[in-house]
């Protein structure tokens, strides 16, 4: 790209958000509310009344590629984030390859969470008022249109939706949190954070290792903050702290809930506790205070919403930042003249999540379809954790070599990837050493791992084709600014 194309490039809405809706947009992007109630709870079959512990453990494994992602977007505060990062740090044919990764993983998180959304509308309302149990789509495809309709009128008004959800759902699980603690009374014990309650086929350290492998996925989309560094005033310290906030804020809510249902429902029973019915968030919630189960409900729904407007806003940005130096086609870079939003790119995340959403949900259930999508992208997701904190290392060893430092640039990022490949190998079925605990996928879920092999197999033709044709396309993925040349 020259430097007048540069001057000319399109560019969104600079400064118009601050640390507050920068720090929600990671929030949501992680959907604690979901997580606590669905996500989180997977964990217990293996760690059992000592899920608190291996939630402590998943926050100290991410905390490690939150100061890598932290690091590198205090240096380049750019929409292509984590691309850009691995452009930089390692090369920049990689950083387009973690481009079309991060940009399918965006896309897929709104259908995602939207059939989250669907079923668990649908279930609740046949289950309270007898309505069709089938009937998931209207609420898939009316999410949908809140989120697109949000992402159109700007970052301000998607950013400032994200942080009313997010609040929202964070305050109902605190206050049920201090509900469970009381109630639990003398039964309260520190025990939980030991090995002690473990389940006898998953006993002592062995269970907590496995069900913080579970637990780590809660915190996916912590670094979801990093594609908003062009719309965020002052970027590299804004970013830089959303990043870290959001990983250790919610880590220490998502140990604070589930010791207070752990210790509420009975650590030595927990391994049963699961993500729907009496022993649930939600059936606990109704079988102690009533109509609270409500509100609970409500939390989760409403960060299904949150979650979609999240990645909304990831794959928007990412794309976005892409097709303005050409490497995506130069339509996905056409913004609103009116909200500076990346109007082309929202509209096809809509249609994808609506297509993915219906072709999945009705070719098979959509509970199936949730389990498939979100197989897929972990896969996807955890890898480009794994690449970044490689690339941390490798900016900070050749172009940021005079800011080094061995703690925060070689062994935390190293940390970092140990963390996550046992987190990786679970989300694909694969069984590596010592993790025993590892389900193979079966069909359908199973063909998630070869749908994310084939789209990126696409990548690499893609980025062949590049290369033959235009490789300056390929080198601009590297650029944080747009007038600078590409190192």
């Amino acid at each position: 790209m020259t430097h007048e194309a540069a001057a000319t490039a399109p560019r969104l809405r600079e400064g118009a958000i601050g640390l507050r809706e920068v720090l929600f947009q990671s929030i949501t992007d992680m959907a604690p509310g979901a997580a606590i109630a669905a996500s989180i709870p997977f964990g217990a079959a293996y760690a059992g009344g000592s899920l608190p512990l291996a939630v402590v453990f998943a926050l100290i494994a991410c905390l490690f590629s939150a100061v890598s992602v932290a690091e590198l977007a205090g240096r380049m505060p750019a929409a292509g984030s984590l691309a850009t990062y691995a452009a930089r740090g390692l090369h920049r044919a990689v950083g387009f390859l973690v481009a079309w990764a991060y940009v399918l993983v965006g896309v897929l998180i709104s259908p995602l969470v939207l059939l989250q959304l669907g079923f668990t509308t649908a279930g609740t309302l046949h289950d309270e008022f007898g309505w069709p149990a089938n009937l998931w789509w209207p609420w898939t495809v009316l999410g949908a249109l809140i989120v697109m309709a949000a992402g159109i009128y700007g970052i301000r008004t998607s950013a400032g939706l994200g942080t009313i959800l997010g609040i929202f759902e964070i305050a109902v699980f605190v206050v049920l949190a201090v509900l469970l603690i009381a109630h639990a009374g003398k039964a309260n014990t520190l025990s939980v954070f030991g090995t002690g309650h473990t389940p006898a086929d998953h006993a002592g350290i062995k269970g907590v290792i496995a069900g913080s492998v579970y637990t780590i996925l809660a915190f996916g989309g912590f670094e979801g903050a990093a594609p908003l560094a062009e719309e965020a005033r002052d970027p590299r310290r804004t970013v830089r702290r959303a990043v870290l906030l959001a990983t250790l804020g919610i880590g220490i809510l998502y140990i604070v809930t589930t010791y207070a249902v752990d210790v509420a429902y009975g650590p030595d029973r927990f391994a049963g506790f699961g993500t729907s019915g009496p022993d649930s968030w939600e059936g606990l919630a109704r079988s102690l205070y009533g109509g609270f189960w409500v509100l609970v409900f409500l939390a989760i729904v409403n960060s299904t919403i949150a979650n979609a407007n999240a990645g909304v806003n990831v794959s928007t940005r990412t794309a976005f930042a892409m097709g303005r130096i050409g490497a995506f086609p130069y339509a996905l870079a056409r913004l609103s003249t009116r909200h500076r939003s990346p109007v082309v790119a929202i509209l096809l995340v809509t249609a994808a999540t609506v297509a993915i959403s219906f072709g999945l949900g009705f070719g098979y259930d959509p509970v199936t379809a949730f389990g498939i999508v979100a197989t897929a992208l972990v896969i996807l997701i955890v890898a480009a954790y794994i690449v970044t904190n490689l690339a941390c290392i490798g900016y900070f060893l050749r172009a940021g070599r005079a800011e080094f430092n061995p703690l925060l640039h070689l062994l935390v990022p190293i940390l970092g990837v140990l963390a996550f490949i046992p987190a990786w190998l679970t989300a694909a079925g694969l069984r590596g050493p010592g993790l025993t605990f590892v389900t193979a996928l079966t069909p359908p879920t199973s063909y998630a791992g070869p749908a994310a092999a084939i789209w990126m197999a696409l990548g690499v033709v893609y980025l062949a084709v590049l290369y033959r044709r235009n490789p300056s396309r390929v080198a601009d993925v590297a650029r944080v600014h747009l007038d600078e040349e590409p190192p």
